[in-house]
């Protein structure tokens, strides 16, 4: 659906406001968003609230009572899509020199995901 690429000094709750900030505007409808707990606490919360204020946050936490591996549902479906995206061989290394190129093949290889999910044939 979208895609920012930030220098690494942006820590990952102030890149997750900008993201938000430029996504909301493409898909305004959307209503609910599911964080980790790394993105909990107030400076998180407050830019989104600056920047979109009908959303919904909800932070996916790690049981205390789960010993091993625990799969979490909806934070599941984020290390999936990463995991398939790093199939791709441009994406597995950090080998751009410009952020517009990281991105583009970040969209390619979305695109590529979709379409092959799309054109599944289901039993």
């Amino acid at each position: 659906m979208h895609a920012l690429v930030h220098p690494a000094d942006i820590q990952d709750r102030d890149g997750g406001v900008l993201v938000m900030a430029t996504l909301f505007g493409l898909y305004p409808f959307l209503l609910k968003l599911f964080a980790d707990g790394g993105y909990q606490g107030p400076a998180f919360q407050d830019g989104l609230r600056k920047v979109c204020r009908t959303l919904t946050v909800e932070i996916v936490r790690r049981s205390d009572q789960a010993k091993g591996f625990a799969v979490l549902p909806k934070r599941w479906i984020v290390e999936r899509t990463i995991g398939w995206l790093n199939r791709c061989r441009r994406l597995a290394k950090d080998w751009e020199c410009k952020s517009r190129k990281g991105r583009a093949f970040v969209l390619l290889a979305s695109i590529r995901l979709m379409t092959r999910k799309l054109c599944q044939k289901t039993s």
